[in-house]
């Protein structure tokens, strides 16, 4: 085995976006391993880092050459002829009894099966990593060397590129590979010389903490330096941290002050200045109130006469003023007198204004409401109301508030408290990750807004394709199946669905039978994945309960947790495979229909499963209204033993016409009766049958 060398490869860039890092690295990753297995390169363990200006890949060890192997050269074309292939043999330096004819998709051809020598692996690294550096994914890039130029996320300024200790020469829109790197903007030489075993040292030294993970435990350990013996806590803000660890590469932690009398602004607006503005960090007492604190992170290593800090200071407090001011003069008109404005703000140039939205949601409102046999005046209100904050100076300045300002403004203003609470939460959830509303009312409107917004969208043909969702249907589905599973509404998801495409249709014609069923399935394929990802089903065990006539997704929940407790009995997955058996007779056989006629009931093993199975499915009935599936699935694998003698000992397919129907309807009635619950043909066993 040849012996082998580490790689360090370092592209050093200006300021990339925080939140493009992470996938970049990712990307960067697969790409390498990919280019070395084209190669023919097997590198060992990788370890990718990365700081606002620097990705950075090394590898423990790569072969200094590429292993020799047997290959197969093609030559000339046989229909060149004979001084062709003469001449071909020499080049390859052998005799022509060693060529012979390989027939090739072009015809045939002289070819030789010869030992090819392996590559310096230095020399495919000039060539592949270039290669890499173009090919890191990224949701946009730039040109900055003129039209036509490579493209990246930012200019290239250095490359390092270090192969044990050979520098890896290649050169990427102008900048010359080599093996120096670059340190701190502010606090860091601009050339470093390092080796593999210092890399890290080296730019530590030069204000660069290469490591994320070094980076957030700096941050953790100088906010919990700054807190102690304070009585104060830090508001720990988990995607916060995580952008402030790519933004810095030198992170520090510095803690402000700001004037308590902003205390009397809702804790909301105050932590979303603080958050999405100036990416501060909140704190706040033992009791849990808003203490007049922030915390920072600086990009420094010490700020000691306080620059830094009064200076972030003076920033909070201007745009704590500012928020005052939109609070204040908000106050000024209720959040009802509001909504009529909302004519004049589009949604969607089609769909047309926030009002005709609000409308559509009331609409929707109604009918969960209904449903689920609540008061709807309260639903109502909150629906009528849940826009209205859109016209307000403080979400134009801080769309993040959106909902919360209405439910704010709508709880000053006297508004019920359902009311207030409905709006306050009805964005929620925006992600996977964030709690449902809290409130039944706050679910319906949560709900009836994402469907009015998803049954607009497919009604006129704006669908999600690939990446690309700009009213981000995909997150409001996700948000639709996540309430109605958390929050346990028993809505039919289906109805609702079809009741909401038609009322879309007497406004756009040309949604029909097909946005509809495009809406079902792009719906289904969110509970797919919601119970699949989120709630960790068997993905058999789901498609099993969605064959089903499941109506509400508590339902079908219910459904799930019987399949994966039953499945652990002896009879579940024998039984399973028997149903798909059933299943392929039927469709062989064509049925499609016939009642069971119990005086063409011929063999004891078949008159023994059809008086099973109208036992048992009689009990199914009973405890079907119950909804208690865990005992209607242990029912139904009592049929086993019936099930398998009838397959033992009864031809299916007998000659007799007559029998043969009522046979196929034996089995037709209990897969469909049983299949209504869950279809047991989807679940993969390890029981063959034939």
């Amino acid at each position: 085995m040849s012996s082998r060398l580490p790689l360090l490869f370092e592209i050093g860039v200006e300021e990339i976006p925080h939140w493009m890092i992470a996938p970049a690295l990712g990307g960067m990753e697969r790409l390498f391993g990919s280019l070395c297995a084209d190669h023919r390169i097997e590198p060992g363990p990788l370890r990718l880092d990365a700081t606002p200006r620097r990705l950075v890949l090394r590898a423990e060890g790569l072969p200094v050459r590429q292993d020799d192997r047997e290959g197969l050269v093609i030559g000339p074309p046989k229909a060149a002829g004979e001084g062709a292939a003469q001449g071909f043999a020499r080049k390859n330096g052998v005799t022509m009894a060693e060529l012979r004819v390989e027939m090739t998709p072009k015809g045939e051809y002289f070819a030789l099966q010869k030992r090819i020598e392996g590559r310096p692996v230095i020399e495919i690294l000039a060539e592949i990593l270039p290669l890499l550096i173009a090919r890191i994914p990224w949701p946009k890039t730039m040109y900055w060397t003129g039209r036509g130029g490579p493209l990246f996320i930012r200019p290239v300024r250095w490359i390092a590129a270090l192969f044990g200790d050979q520098v890896v020469e290649f050169e990427f829109a102008g900048v010359r590979s080599g093996a120096l790197s670059c340190g701190h903007r502010r606090l860091g030489a601009k050339e470093i010389v390092f080796d593999h075993a210092n890399f890290e040292e080296r730019l530590e030294k030069n204000g660069v903490i290469l490591s994320a993970a070094k980076r957030r435990q700096r941050i953790e350990a100088g906010v919990k330096k700054l807190l102690r013996g304070t009585g104060l806590e830090w508001v720990r803000d988990e995607a916060l941290l995580d952008d402030i660890v790519y933004l810095t590469e030198y992170p520090a932690p510095v803690m402000g002050r700001f004037d308590e009398s902003f205390l009397e602004l809702p804790r909301e607006v105050l932590a979303t200045v603080m958050r999405h503005h100036q990416r501060y960090f909140t704190v706040q007492d033992g009791e849990g109130k808003l203490a007049p604190r922030f915390i920072a992170v600086m990009n420094l290593k010490a700020d000691r006469k306080g620059y830094v800090v009064k200076g972030n200071e003076r920033v909070l407090e201007a745009r704590f003023r500012d928020a005052r001011f939109f609070w204040e003069v908000d106050r000024q008109r209720t959040l009802a007198s509001r909504a009529e404005g909302l004519a004049t703000v589009t949604f969607q140039a089609k769909l047309g204004s926030y009002r005709e939205k609000t409308l559509g949601i009331v609409e929707s409102v109604r009918r969960l409401a209904g449903w689920l046999g609540v008061d709807v005046e309260p639903a109502e209100r909150a629906a009528r109301l849940a826009k209205a904050d859109l016209m307000t100076e403080m979400v134009k300045e801080f769309p993040e508030l959106q909902g919360v300002m209405g439910g704010l403004y709508a709880r000053a203003d006297g508004e019920p408290e359902e009311v207030a609470q409905a709006i306050y939460s009805h964005y929620l959830p925006q992600s996977m990750e964030d709690p449902i509303p809290p409130t039944l009312y706050g679910q319906i409107l949560s709900v009836a807004d994402k469907l009015d917004t998803l049954e607009g969208c497919f009604g006129i043909g704006l669908v999600p394709s690939g990446s690309k969702d700009p009213f981000a249907l995909r997150r409001a589905a996700q948000g639709v199946v996540k309430v109605l599973a958390e929050g346990r509404l028993h809505v039919d998801l289906r109805r609702a669905v079809e009741e909401g495409m038609e009322a879309t249709a007497r406004h756009f014609p040309e949604c029909g039978p097909e946005q509809k069923k495009a809406l079902w399935e792009f719906l289904v394929d969110r509970i797919r994945h919601y119970f699949r990802e989120v709630r960790g089903f068997a993905y058999d065990e789901v498609n099993a309960a969605l064959a089903g006539d499941w109506k509400s997704l508590p339902d079908l929940e219910a459904r799930l947790y019987a399949l994966k407790l039953v499945r652990q009995t002896e009879n579940f997955e024998p039984l399973a495979a028997s149903f798909k058996r059933i299943r392929n007779i039927l469709r062989q056989a064509g049925w499609q229909q016939g009642e069971v006629r119990p005086e063409l009931l011929e063999a004891p093993e078949e008159k023994e499963l059809h008086g099973e199975a109208e036992r048992v499915l009689g009990e199914v009935a009973r405890l079907r209204a119950a909804g208690d599936y865990i005992r209607i699935l242990q029912e139904v694998a009592t049929l086993r033993p019936a099930v398998d003698a009838f397959f033992d000992h009864v031809l299916v397919n007998a000659p007799g016409e007559g029998v043969r129907a009522n046979r196929l309807a034996l089995l037709g009635r209990l897969l469909n009766e049983v299949s209504s619950i869950a279809d047991f043909s989807e679940i993969v066993t390890t029981t063959t049958t034939e």
